[in-house]
C-alpha cells in the first residue's frame, strides 16, 4: 500500500460494502475506521504486489470476520429487504456474495480477499445465490425480437427460480406487458421488431411503474449517450449465461440499485 492517501478513492465503495455486511453504516463505519487505523500503525502489513483495492478489502476482511449482521431496523425499501435476505446467510458465503455482486470482484479476487481457494469462493457464491433465490423470487419481463435468444434468455431466468410474465418483439407489446403485468425485472433489447425502439418502450414502461432494467443488447453505445432511462444495467451481446445469471441475482437481490461490478455500465455507491 503506497499511501494512505491512495486509498482515498476506494473508501466510499468500502463504506457500502462495509454497511451491506454489517447490517448498519455506523457499525460499518467503526470496521473501516479500525482498518484504517491498522494501515495507519503498520503500513508494512500490506502486500504492495497486488491492487490497491484488493489488498484495503483484504485488510478490512482480516478486522470484520464473525461479525454479526445487524437487524438493519433503520435501513427502508430495497435496502431493507436485501439487509433482510443478507442476515439469513451464513458470514462467508454473505461476504463471497458482496465481493462478486456489488462489489463486482471476481471470484479469483474475491477468493484472495476471503483467503480461500477460487473452488471454494464459487461454492460460497453458488450456496448464497440457492438459498437467496427461495426467498427472492422475480416477476420477469423479457423484451427481445429474436425468438433464440428469447428462449435463451427465458431458460436463464427460470434456471434462477423467476418467473417469465410475457415476452415481448416491439415495443408497442412490451409495454402493454407492462402495465398488464406489472414486471419486478425487465430485459430488454434495444432493436426491436418493426423498427420499434427498446429504450423508447423501457421509457414509457418507467413512467408506469418503478422497476430496474438490464438492457442486452449489441448496441451499447446507444445507452451511453446521457439519455438512458433509470435505472438500467448493461450488458453487451454476445453475451455469457454465467454474465447474465449473475446480473439477474444482483438486482433482483438488491432492488433497483445500480451496483459496481461487471455488466453495469455505470457504478452507483449505496448512500451513506
Amino acid at each position: 500500500m503506497s499511501s494512505l492517501a491512495s486509498l482515498g478513492p476506494h473508501l466510499p465503495l468500502l463504506r457500502r460494502y462495509a454497511r451491506a455486511l454489517t447490517g448498519s453504516q455506523r457499525d460499518g463505519d467503526t470496521l473501516v475506521g479500525v482498518t484504517l487505523q491498522a494501515l495507519i500503525d503498520d503500513p508494512q502489513a500490506q502486500n504492495t504486489s497486488i491492487p490497491i483495492r484488493l489488498g484495503l478489502y483484504r485488510a478490512f476482511t482480516s478486522h470484520a470476520s464473525g461479525v454479526p449482521t445487524a437487524d438493519g431496523s433503520a435501513e427502508t425499501g430495497s435496502v431493507a429487504a436485501a439487509q433482510a435476505r443478507l442476515r439469513t446467510l451464513a458470514p462467508a458465503a454473505r461476504q463471497a456474495l458482496l465481493l462478486t455482486t456489488l462489489e463486482g470482484f471476481s471470484e479469483g479476487e474475491a477468493a484472495q480477499i476471503l483467503g480461500t481457494t477460487s473452488e471454494e469462493l464459487a461454492a460460497l457464491v453458488e450456496e448464497a445465490r440457492a438459498e437467496i433465490a427461495q426467498q427472492s423470487s422475480g416477476r420477469v419481463l423479457i423484451i427481445e425480437d429474436e425468438a433464440l435468444i428469447a428462449m435463451d434468455l427465458c431458460d436463464i431466468v427460470a434456471s434462477l427460480g423467476h418467473t417469465i410474465v410475457a415476452t415481448a418483439a416491439t415495443a408497442e407489446r412490451a409495454v402493454a406487458a407492462a402495465a398488464k403485468h406489472a414486471p419486478n425485472l425487465i430485459l430488454a433489447d434495444i432493436q426491436l421488431a418493426e423498427g420499434s425502439s427498446g429504450i423508447d418502450a423501457v421509457r414509457d414502461i418507467l413512467a408506469m411503474v418503478s422497476t430496474p432494467v438490464i438492457f442486452i443488447t449489441a448496441f451499447p453505445e446507444r445507452l451511453l449517450t446521457g439519455e438512458r432511462p433509470e435505472p438500467t444495467f448493461l450488458i453487451s451481446k454476445p453475451y455469457a449465461e454465467e454474465a447474465v445469471r449473475a446480473m439477474i441475482s444482483q438486482v433482483v437481490f438488491f432492488g433497483s440499485t445500480p451496483a459496481h461490478g461487471h455488466g453495469s455500465h455505470e457504478s452507483a455507491a449505496t448512500s451513506a
